[in-house]
């Protein structure tokens, strides 16, 4: 058996792995040493009737300043970043009268696939660490007899952010109140028009952020009333062979994997043109045409398109099996689609 190669990029990349990890390692032990402690911050995360997707982060959060309704006060995105992620910490999982024990990876992430008997709908389970007190998280399941689900994907698709602009994303990420981020037109009334002419489908949110930003996300998306649903995000740090994670094969491989764990299910998949939705959503739709209702793609507007670096040059979907529509906002959307009958599906 020939002995592994390791080329001197991919010992640079271990290296800079091993860095991120020991640089989180002596946060955590300052803020302990602070007397501050690790909780889990749930996601919600999906499942079926025999097993769930559990989502959250292990991290000690420092404090932030909440409003007299609950919400919290001029939050800039730098404090999505502060908080401090615990690697490897044990987690206890209750679902129902189950306990499971898992471990959270070396960022502090749980995602992991967990057996369980439990009704179609959103469901609740907990989630604790070290003894704490236990955190509620939910979970949609998708019944058994669904056949329709949403995927859609967030920057510039239901957020206005012109991400892909390296300058713009950092200013957006760490710098902009939350309260200031703003929705695309009319998306929130297309997404809430679809769930309710299809009871029971799922949506996903299905995004290159960082799980940093998934609290702000699912604030942003319950302020602009659009419908709750699961969120798959990524880590932007190292992995063991390259020195940033791949969008792009992270939203791929999310999207494989929910075709194989819902056969029946056919998605629609929302996207814009302003980074790399429709080579990603053609290449699923050349894979799994059976998983896929329609492709619905955002073009971005002249200004937004500058902002972001440019539009992705969209392919011709003529000929293509699965329905293509492309509009410049949600109403137009809504309008395209119920041309091909989705809203009759």
């Amino acid at each position: 058996m020939p002995a592994t190669v390791t080329t001197p990029a991919r010992r640079n990349v271990l290296w800079l792995a091993r860095l991120e990890y020991r640089f989180h390692a002596s946060r955590e032990r300052r803020a302990r040493a602070r007397g501050l402690t690790p909780t889990v911050t749930p996601f919600p995360g999906y499942g079926s009737p025999e097993w769930v997707r559990v989502l959250g982060r292990v991290l000690i959060v420092p404090p932030l300043p909440l409003t007299g309704d609950g919400e919290y006060a001029s939050v800039r995105g730098w404090r999505s970043f502060a908080a401090v992620p615990v690697g490897f910490a044990q987690v206890r999982i209750t679902i129902g009268e189950v306990t499971h024990e898992v471990v959270a990876d070396r960022g502090g992430v749980i995602d992991t696939e967990i057996p369980a008997r439990l009704a179609a709908g959103w469901q609740t389970l907990t989630m604790s660490v070290e003894g704490g007190e236990p955190v509620e998280s939910r979970v949609f399941i998708v019944g058994s007899d669904v056949g329709f689900g949403i995927v859609s994907d967030v920057d510039d698709t239901v957020m206005v952010t012109a991400l892909p602009r390296p300058l713009l994303a950092a200013w957006n990420s760490f710098v902009v109140n939350e309260h200031a981020r703003q929705p695309v037109p009319g998306m929130a009334v297309l997404m809430e028009r679809l769930v309710r002419d299809a009871p029971g489908a799922p949506v996903i949110y299905l995004s290159t952020g960082a799980w940093n930003v998934a609290p702000t996300l699912i604030r942003f998306l319950r302020r602009h009333l659009f419908p709750p649903g699961s969120v798959l995000l990524t880590d932007w740090g190292p992995t063991h062979d390259r020195w940033f994670r791949s969008g792009k094969a992270h939203k791929l491989s999310n999207l494989r994997r929910l075709a194989a764990e819902f056969p029946q299910v056919k998605w629609l998949l929302i996207g814009d043109d302003g980074q790399h939705d429709d080579e990603i959503y053609t290449t699923f739709a050349r894979e799994n045409p059976v998983n896929v209702a329609a492709v619905a793609i955002r073009r971005l507007s002249p200004a937004e398109a500058v902002l972001a670096g440019g539009r992705t040059a969209v392919d011709d979907h003529t000929a293509a099996t699965v329905p293509w529509v492309t509009e410049s906002d949600g109403a137009g959307l809504a309008e395209r689609l119920d041309e091909i009958g989705i809203f009759d599906s």
